[in-house]
């Protein structure tokens, strides 16, 4: 393979790979951040992968009370999946059981899309035929009284299918601290990016994964050939000065948003330099068959 350097860092000439989803995102707000970002917290735990989680998701953005639609302070959280009806089961599912929950919470549609996913609409039976429709500037919305006063509820927010997940960069260190570095410094430039998420715990993950594996009805198994334990008896990608590797991955509500979030990633990681972080960063593909979406590095080079 191929590699260019940048800042003494060695970039790999190849692409990550990624796919098309559907997506919605919803504004949440409370009487102060910390409340909105428990809520939203909550609603987007257990959401690592469409592998086992059913939708991918995670907070797009803190927003102050002058960006939110009731003017408190809030946070704009985003969800992936792979189907339609899968995402409207887990949007319904983890807003009831996660916002409409939550002390002081209100919750806002903020994506126009193609189709409307039901918020509000699907949550006002828990009202018990106490829940009141209202209509204002051209919206609707709900309010179902519980316990503290009132859940406010926009009926619908949109759906988009031109929403990508898959996004990804690897980073290849001399050892654990090192790698960590890099892709702490790395989550730290993409969630500068609007409309992208990282939907691993703290935006990175250490089980990175290949298609398939050898026991019957996996899905996905380790990536071997970026395991460190495992150089020497298998065909593997990293070179002896290799000892840790991470990665992150990236969804985002449009393709410009993925290479957005990819490209201010790498830059980080690039500034900081292989003394302090990576010796060399990657991504991870599968030949180009399983997404129409591909993301060359070279191509996002500061």
């Amino acid at each position: 393979m191929e590699q260019l350097t940048r800042n003494g860092v060695l970039i790999d000439d190849t692409f990550a790979e990624a796919f098309g989803m559907r997506a919605t995102a919803i504004i949440i707000t409370a009487p102060t951040l910390k409340w909105a970002r428990q809520a939203a917290i909550t609603m987007t735990g257990f959401a690592t992968s469409v592998i086992g989680c059913g939708c991918e998701a995670a907070i797009d953005m803190d927003l102050p009370a002058s960006k939110t639609p009731d003017g408190r302070p809030g946070c704009r959280v985003m969800i992936f999946a792979m189907g339609t009806d899968e995402l409207q089961k887990q949007l319904k599912n983890r807003l009831g059981q996660c916002v409409l929950t939550s002390p002081g919470s209100a919750c806002f549609a903020d994506l126009e899309g193609t189709a409307p996913l039901d918020l509000g609409n699907a949550l006002r039976y828990f009202g018990d035929g106490w829940q009141i429709s209202k209509k204002f500037g051209g919206r609707h919305y709900w309010r179902v009284p519980v316990m503290d006063g009132e859940f406010l509820c926009e009926a619908t927010t949109g759906l988009t299918k031109l929403a990508v997940g898959g996004g990804n960069l690897l980073f290849l260190a001399a050892d654990s601290a090192k790698a960590m570095r890099a892709a702490e410094r790395a989550v730290a430039a993409i969630e500068k990016v609007p409309g992208a998420i990282m939907p691993f715990p703290g935006g990175i993950v250490r089980s990175g994964s290949k298609v398939g594996g050898k026991y019957k009805g996996m899905m996905a198994s380790t990536n071997d050939a970026f395991a460190p334990t495992l150089r020497g008896v298998v065909k593997s990608a990293l070179t002896p000065d290799i000892n840790a590797v991470l990665e992150i991955v990236i969804d985002g509500e449009t393709s410009d948003a993925v290479g957005l979030a990819m490209r201010a990633g790498l830059k980080a990681v690039i500034d900081l330099g292989p003394k302090r972080g990576a010796l060399r960063i990657s991504a991870g593909n599968y030949g180009g068959k399983l997404g129409k979406f591909h993301y060359h590095l070279k191509d996002l080079l500061p």
